[in-house]
């Protein structure tokens, strides 16, 4: 079993995959309009809710939980033969992230959000060296995790060149690269890949990448939060496919 909390990831919960809810816990005395009416949706549903003490859902949830908790079945990735069924029926050019080495579960859970507001297809996460999708994970995405494809690779190079036969350009993200974020074509069918935020992307992983490109600092810091690259690129993605592309104006 795992536990969803806070406002908006049990909204999206509701909407998306309501099925894996088995019941829905709300703080006793709150008034809140939003929590309200996530309780109606959830009983129109056929989804048991219970009135619990704050200290109950403190116990229970690692963050904000707002005063509602939904115990349900865990969100399992999709597995590499199920991931192959489906990107038959994803519409190109495509837009795919691929996380590698992502360990800390908030950054992950920012990484989904982000792949979600941009309208991602699908995240690949390696097998092992990567947050799992836990709790924490599922929270920090406030429902972003919910409607996405994310998929568990077991060798990242070996999927990272299936996609490339398929017509998909793989664009890495790496600090000493000389083109920059806007360099790039990403208005094709394209998976973005980025790394650990301290060693990077891995060897192999790296001269998988058709182009890596770079986010020049401007200040002290030499490198930005995972979470943050990885919604700069997608989001010049977004750009690209919504202009005619090239470096920002």
């Amino acid at each position: 079993m795992s536990q969803v909390f806070g406002i908006h990831a049990v909204a999206a919960l509701l909407d998306e995959d309501p099925a894996r809810v088995r019941s829905l816990h709300v703080q006793r005395g709150r008034r809140d309009a939003r929590v309200a009416a996530l309780v109606t949706r959830a009983r129109e549903q056929g989804i048991r809710v219970e009135t619990v003490e704050r200290a109950w859902l403190d116990r229970r949830s690692e963050g904000s939980h707002q005063g509602i908790l939904a115990i349900c079945h865990a969100l399992a990735p999709l597995t590499e033969q199920a991931f192959e069924a489906r990107f038959e029926d994803l519409t190109p050019p495509y837009l795919l992230l691929v996380l590698d080495g992502v360990t800390d579960p908030r950054n992950l859970g920012a990484c989904l959000r982000s792949a979600s507001a941009a309208g991602v297809q699908a995240v690949l996460l390696p097998r092992r060296r990567s947050a799992p999708l836990s709790d924490v994970a599922l929270k920090t995405a406030a429902g972003g995790a919910e409607g996405l494809l994310i998929v568990e690779v077991a060798n990242l190079v070996r999927r990272l060149e299936w996609l490339k036969a398929r017509g998909v350009w793989v664009v890495g993200a790496a600090g000493d690269a000389g083109v920059p974020w806007h360099g790039a074509d990403l208005e094709s069918s394209c998976a973005i890949v980025l790394g650990s935020e301290g060693a990077g992307m891995r060897d192999l992983t790296r001269r998988s990448c058709d182009v890596l490109v770079s986010i020049p600092m401007q200040g002290r810091v030499s490198s930005l939060n995972v979470s943050v690259a990885a919604g700069v690129l997608l989001f010049e993605a977004v750009r690209q496919r919504g202009s005619a592309g090239g470096a920002p104006g």
